[in-house]
């Protein structure tokens, strides 16, 4: 058996470490912030406990139903009925089936019918590589036209994507309509689901597991440096020393990557820096009373530069009305090197214009939190920029959630991707 460390305390990271334990390897994974989680990890916001960054659980999320149920934690698992809206020409309008669709203002009959069969079509598509090699933008105008993509679409696009719009995956962004498409209780009601307890409850009890298991996890502990002799990986360094391992399994940003394994060749490197990746700050709201009814709302407003709100409370009831405000932005954009203050302002004028009725009392809480690297960009064919997972190293596995791909960011495919990694590392069980 194999002495491996796993780099990256996500869930892709504790899936990876689980694995190798439950194959008989000695495992130590090895986590840069005092707690796990990564993107899914979680803080006391007023008084609730609560993600830094807003998750929700699909009906298609199979591998982690599969994981909560080897963990004994699948009775955690909650649905509740949700709904999405659309915030457009100052107002609210129902989303997200088929009666909200033909009501919807500025579409003609024809542009609704073309949607309408979009996303019924995407729902029942399986083989998402005809569409590998094809733009998103050009895609969706072929299915609902200029107007219905003018209106729908572009400011979505602009305002997540900005100057990468013209060049996303068509198969990245059909993924995500099925994943949301499928989650449906009927075709008039959408369900999603989480846990009981938050991301937390998985985090917690895979954690848990590890240590039960003998696995160590080591927090506020950079990897500085993969070490390579000889064509083979000899251990890790960080800043309490080296260590040797037989095997390193990295899950951390791939940003990241070329600085830690600076002995890879440099045509692998220039791959792994030439992922290009947008940043988040996301402004993170404590109301006293609903926002609205809706537990997603789009929002095509000139007036407002974020795509939408997540109103996590009308999914999750947590004894609070909180609502989370992404600003997607590149990491170069002047915009990301503003201050909290910057986006807190802007939030509060948005939460005013969408609730012309709120009050400043009616705010209890406001803060904001960034990362640097929330969702690569993936262009059409994007798999094959990727580096392989295991990029020429002997026992060297690298991925993150670019690897993923046409699939969009979720804990069930960080795990299946982790535990891909712990196959591929360390042999089936």
């Amino acid at each position: 058996m194999a002495k491996i460390a796993v780099i990256g305390g996500g869930p892709m990271g504790l899936a990876a470490a689980y694995d190798l334990l439950k194959r008989g390897h000695t495992v130590s994974l090895y986590e840069a912030d005092k707690q796990l989680g990564g993107m899914s990890a979680s803080f006391v916001f007023d008084g609730i406990k609560i993600e830094r960054y807003y998750h929700f659980i699909c009906k298609s999320d199979a591998p982690l139903f599969q994981m909560l149920a080897e963990l004994g934690i699948d009775n955690k698992l909650r649905w509740n009925e949700t709904r999405m809206g659309y915030y457009y020409q100052g107002k609210l309008h129902d989303w997200g089936e088929p009666f909200a669709l033909l009501k919807f203002p500025g579409l003609d009959i024809i542009s609704k019918i073309r949607y309408g069969l979009l996303a019924f079509t995407s729902t029942k598509r399986s083989d998402w590589r005809k569409l590998d090699n094809i733009d998103a933008v050009t895609w969706l105008k072929r299915w609902v036209g200029e107007r219905a993509y003018d209106v729908l679409w572009r400011p979505l696009f602009e305002l997540k994507f900005h100057q990468f719009t013209p060049n996303l995956s068509a198969a990245w962004i059909w993924s995500r309509l099925k994943r949301v498409g499928t989650s449906r209780k009927n075709l008039l009601q959408e369900e999603m689901g989480y846990l009981q307890g938050g991301s937390d409850t998985f985090l917690d009890s895979i954690a848990e597991r590890i240590a039960t298991m003998g696995g160590s996890i080591k927090l506020s502990e950079a990897v500085q440096e993969v070490q390579i002799v000889d064509g083979k990986v000899s251990g890790i360094r960080t800043h309490a020393g080296s260590f040797a391992f037989d095997k390193v399994v990295s899950t951390i940003p791939m940003p990241y990557v070329a600085a830690m394994v600076p002995a890879l060749p440099a045509t692998t490197l220039d791959k792994y820096n030439s992922v290009r990746n947008i940043a988040v700050v996301c402004v993170l709201v404590h109301l006293r009373d609903a926002l609205t009814p809706y537990f997603w709302l789009n929002i095509s407003d000139r007036g407002i530069d974020i795509p939408g709100f997540i109103e996590y409370s009308n999914l999750n009831a947590l004894g609070g009305h909180i609502v989370y405000a992404p600003f997607y932005i590149p990491g170069d954009h002047p915009d990301f090197q503003q201050d909290d203050a910057f986006f807190i302002e802007k939030v509060r004028r948005y939460l005013f214009s969408v609730k012309p009725e709120l009050t400043e009392a009616g705010i209890l809480k406001i803060a904001a939190g960034r990362y640097r690297y929330a969702q690569p960009i993936c262009e059409p064919e994007f798999s094959k920029r990727l580096p392989p997972i295991s990029p020429g190293v002997e026992g060297l596995f690298i991925a993150d959630t670019s690897y993923y791909y046409p699939e969009d960011r979720s804990i069930s495919e960080s795990i299946q991707l982790g535990r891909l990694l712990a196959t591929m590392a360390g042999g089936a069980c």
